[in-house]
């Protein structure tokens, strides 16, 4: 499927291209898709790369850019075609502890969705996620696939601290920070894993595309995956599939 893409310049030496604005996964295949179109064709140059949900970022490092002249050339890429390479993706099983020792909003989410703390957690646990991209924070997974059920509006105060595999739930979205930092979303569990280790020479393990699961664990269980994480032998359930 062909999408109708607009190119916009973006700061003096940058494009933005931009889809349709939504969180979607055929949209989301296109535009990573695309991403490796376009990394191909500029391998040789220097050319930074990034996207979001259903957009892309080209910024070019050239100190004779043209903005006509790039963006035909994008235009170009995205309408050449070529046989798709089918993607190596990796299903991840997260274990999450939701005891209400990590859950701070469990309560007040289950009041305002009118569902007992157990049905929201496993409304919460019983969807395939997808990994959208990277952001916000180093390791800070973007996840598409929540039950529109879950929907809840960010706070409207953020917390100024909130625990490193805290797991929570924004807008459409569901996430787990990587780090200690402020955020505005609703706490319902914590994972022990680490999603960013600087010491590993790929820092966050999941990529675009992936898929993840939440596994729900009791809090001894959340405990002992805690330690073996620390101690840096905890090995995370997974499987590689192509599509």
């Amino acid at each position: 499927m062909r999408y109708q893409l607009s190119y916009k310049q973006f700061g003096e030496r940058s494009i933005l291209i931009e889809w349709p604005a939504l969180i979607d996964e055929k949209l989301l295949h296109d535009v990573l898709y695309f991403k490796q179109k376009i990394e191909k064709h500029y391998r040789d140059s220097t050319v930074h790369i990034t996207h979001a949900y259903s957009s892309i970022l080209v910024n070019y490092e050239y100190l004779n850019f043209k903005f006509k002249a790039e963006s035909e050339v994008l235009h170009s890429i995205y309408l050449t075609k070529s046989s798709r390479t089918k993607m190596t993706r990796t299903l991840w099983r997260i274990p999450v502890c939701y005891d209400q020792t990590f859950g701070a909003d469990l309560q007040e989410l289950s009041q305002e969705k009118k569902f007992t703390i157990q049905e929201l957690i496993d409304r919460h646990v019983n969807v395939v996620y997808t990994v959208y991209f990277i952001g916000f924070l180093p390791g800070f997974l973007y996840l598409g696939g929540l039950d529109k059920s879950l929907f809840m509006p960010r706070k409207g105060t953020p917390r100024m601290e909130i625990e490193k595999g805290a797991v929570a739930i924004g807008g459409e979205q569901t996430g787990i920070y990587p780090l200690r930092s402020p955020g505005g979303w609703y706490i319902i569990g914590n994972s022990p894993v680490n999603f960013f280790d600087v010491s590993k020479e790929q820092p966050c393990f999941a990529k675009p595309g992936d898929k993840l699961l939440f596994v729900p664990v009791s809090l001894k269980q959340y405990h002992n995956i805690k330690t073996l994480v620390d101690a840096g032998v905890y090995q995370l359930e997974s499987e590689v599939f192509r599509d």
